[in-house]
């Protein structure tokens, strides 16, 4: 296969855990990696595929998340302002309270616990 044939794009931690589940029925032993990786997407992906390619989608809309946030955002469900702004800690931007408050009117409305 060609480099150019590669074709790379995010995942979500939704998407790990059913991927590996297929992996896990399929094959009767799994690698050591694809267990712990597993093991993880159990224990912290708390929505379906389908609500988190929807809020993953609905962040995307805004237009200052990028890509990469929105999916890191979909894997943490973030709650508080601080959870929020500890996704962002690493980036040159700073959100605003505005915004803040906006991504997690969106986090919410797609996840209830």
């Amino acid at each position: 296969m060609a480099q150019e044939d590669k074709q790379i794009r995010l995942v979500s931690l939704s998407e790990v855990k059913s991927i590996l589940k297929k992996v896990e029925k399929d094959r009767e032993d799994m690698l050591y990696e694809q267990k712990i990786a597993l093991d993880h997407a159990n224990k912290f992906a708390k929505i379906s595929i389908k609500k988190t390619n929807d809020l993953i989608k609905e962040l995307s809309n805004l237009e200052f998340i990028q890509e990469s946030h929105a999916y890191k955002i979909a894997d943490l469900l973030p709650k508080t302002d601080d959870d929020i702004k500890t996704i962002f800690a690493k980036e040159r931007m700073t959100l605003n309270d505005n915004q803040i408050k906006n991504i997690l009117e969106i986090v919410k409305k797609h996840y209830i616990e």
